[in-house]
C-alpha cells in the first residue's frame, strides 16, 4: 500500500512538472508571437515632437442689444458695460498636438486642425528644446500642415510607400495624448482606403491603435520603423477612444509635403461634376451586370466636364485607366491627377462603352464639387403617376429647359413610391422629356419588367431614380 501511494505521489509530481513545462512553453511561444517595438521607439522617438499653438480671443464677444420695455437710461448703462468688455485685453487659448520631423533642417508635419487659426506656434523636441515655428502652409482638405523651425542636424523619420501596407500588420503610434509626452500605443491595420463623411480627398488608414486628443498630427509606424500615416481622427460616441482610429496615408503626406514646401498650397485636379452611387436597380437600368462606377447627376457650368464631351447621365467606369469601383473613388483619383493634363475617362452612355478625353483644371478654393451621396431612391412601378407640362415660369423657377412635373401619385395603387409630388422629370433613359406626351410615349417603349432610369430635379438638385416598369 505504501509503495502504491509512493507511485501515485511520484506520478502526480511528474504530471505537475509536465503541466508546468507545457504552460511555460505555451506562454513563451505566445509572448514571442508579439513583436518587439523597443527598437522602433528608440530609433524614432527623437524625431517626434509636441506642437503647441495659441489662439487669441476677446474676453467677451457679446454684443449688447436694447431690451424692449427697459428705460433708455438703463439700456445706455448696459451698453457702456458691454462696450468696455469688448475692449478688454485679448486672452490666449492654448492647444497642443503632435508632429514629426521630415528633414534635418527643420520641416515638421502635423495636422491642419492642430494649428488652424493660431497666432503663435512652438515646437518642443524630444530633448526638451523649444523652437518658434513658422507655418509654411496648411491644407484643410487633407488636414495636414507643414511647419518650419530654425535648426540643423535634426533626427528625421523615414516615409514608407502605401504599397507596403497590409491589412492585419502591426503598427504603432507615438504622440502626446492628454499632455502625456512621448506616449507609445500599438495595434493593427484594420482597413485601407476608408472614406469619411466630408472627406473626398483622403483614403484613410483604419487601425485599432489607441488614439486620443493630443495624438493628432503624430506618426503611425510600421514594423520597419517607417511612417505609413499621420494620426488624425477617431470614431467615437463618447469623445474617447473606442477601438477605431484613422490615419492620413503616407502617399498623401508625401504629396502634400512637396506641394506645401515648394508653393505653400496644395493644387488638386477638378472635373466639375456632381456624382451619386449606383445600386443594383440603377445598374440594371444602365445595362450593367453589377453596380460600379460613378453616375454623373449634374455638370457644373464652365467646368472641365462641360468643356469636354462628358454628359449628365454618363456612368464613369475608369479614370486614367484606373477602375472606379465606388463613386467615392473618383474624387480621390481626380484630386491626385495633374492639373492641365488630358486624361481618358471611360464611360457607359446609352448602354455603350466609350472613352471621353478631358483636361483637368485646378479645384477652386471653395469646395464647389463635394460629392453628393444621394439617398437611394427606388420606385416599384409607374402605375398611378400623373404629370403635366411645365410652364415657362416653372422652367425659369426650377432652372430646367424642359420636363414634366409630377402632380399626383395614387398611393391607393402603390404607396411605395419615392417619387414625390412636385418632382420634375427631365429625362428617361437619356431621352429628353419635353412634354407629358413624351413621358407616356417613352415609357410605353420601355420593355415590361425592366428598369428605366429617370433624371429628376427635386428642390433644384438633380438625382437619378431607377423605376421598374410594370405594364
Amino acid at each position: 500500500m505504501k509503495m502504491y501511494m509512493k507511485n501515485v505521489s511520484r506520478n502526480k509530481n511528474c504530471f505537475r512538472c509536465i503541466l508546468i513545462s507545457v504552460i511555460f512553453v505555451f506562454s513563451h511561444a505566445h509572448a514571442s508571437s508579439y513583436p518587439d517595438f523597443t527598437k522602433i521607439v528608440e530609433d524614432n522617438m527623437p524625431a517626434v515632437v509636441i506642437v503647441n499653438a495659441t489662439r487669441s480671443y476677446n474676453a467677451s464677444s457679446n454684443q449688447f442689444q436694447n431690451t424692449p420695455g427697459m428705460p433708455e437710461e438703463f439700456n445706455d448703462l448696459f451698453k457702456k458695460f458691454f462696450d468696455e468688455r469688448q475692449n478688454a485685453p485679448k486672452r490666449d487659448q492654448p492647444s497642443s498636438g503632435s508632429g514629426f520631423i521630415l528633414s534635418s533642417d527643420g520641416y515638421i508635419m502635423t495636422n491642419h486642425h492642430v494649428v488652424n487659426g493660431s497666432d503663435n506656434i512652438s515646437i518642443l523636441t524630444n530633448d526638451q528644446v523649444t523652437y518658434e515655428a513658422e507655418l509654411i502652409g496648411s491644407d484643410k482638405r487633407s488636414d495636414l500642415a507643414l511647419l518650419k523651425i530654425e535648426a540643423r542636424n535634426l533626427p528625421v523619420v523615414k516615409i514608407a510607400s502605401m504599397d507596403k501596407v497590409k491589412l492585419g500588420e502591426w503598427v504603432l503610434a507615438i504622440g502626446s495624448p492628454f499632455g502625456f509626452n512621448q506616449t507609445v500605443t500599438a495595434g493593427i491595420v484594420s482597413g485601407k482606403q476608408r472614406k469619411l463623411a466630408g472627406d473626398n480627398y483622403v483614403p484613410y488608414i483604419q487601425t485599432d491603435v489607441a488614439i486620443n486628443p493630443g495624438n493628432s498630427g503624430g506618426p503611425l509606424f510600421n514594423l520597419s520603423g517607417e511612417v505609413i500615416g499621420v494620426n488624425a481622427q477617431i470614431y467615437s460616441r463618447t469623445g474617447g477612444f473606442m477601438g477605431v482610429s484613422f490615419a492620413i496615408p503616407s502617399d498623401t503626406v508625401n504629396d502634400v509635403y512637396y506641394q506645401l514646401k515648394t508653393k505653400g498650397k496644395v493644387s488638386r485636379g477638378w472635373l466639375g461634376v456632381y456624382i451619386q452611387e449606383i445600386d443594383n436597380k440603377l445598374a440594371k437600368s444602365f445595362g450593367m451586370k453589377k453596380p460600379k462606377g460613378a453616375l454623373v447627376s449634374k455638370i457644373i457650368p464652365n467646368s472641365p466636364a462641360e468643356k469636354s464631351k462628358l454628359q449628365q447621365g454618363d456612368v464613369i467606369l475608369e479614370f486614367n485607366g484606373k477602375e472606379i469601383k465606388k463613386s467615392t473613388d473618383l474624387p480621390l483619383l481626380v484630386g491626385q491627377a495633374k492639373v492641365g493634363k488630358s486624361f481618358k475617362v471611360k464611360i457607359i452612355r446609352n448602354k455603350m462603352i466609350m472613352n471621353v478625353p478631358i483636361i483637368l483644371e485646378e479645384l477652386p478654393t471653395e469646395d464647389k464639387i463635394a460629392s453628393i451621396e444621394t439617398k437611394k431612391i427606388i420606385a416599384d412601378s409607374i402605375s398611378g403617376i400623373s404629370v403635366k407640362n411645365l410652364t415657362p415660369s416653372e422652367k425659369n423657377t426650377f432652372q430646367v429647359r424642359s420636363g414634366v412635373i409630377v402632380t399626383n401619385i395614387d398611393e391607393s395603387i402603390n404607396n411605395n413610391y419615392d417619387l414625390k409630388q412636385g418632382d420634375i422629370i427631365t429625362k428617361i433613359n437619356n431621352n429628353v422629356i419635353k412634354s407629358a406626351d413624351d413621358f407616356k410615349k417613352i415609357l410605353n417603349n420601355v420593355k415590361n419588367n425592366t428598369y428605366a432610369n429617370l433624371l429628376v430635379y427635386r428642390q433644384s438638385t438633380p438625382i437619378f431614380i431607377a423605376l421598374k416598369i410594370s405594364k
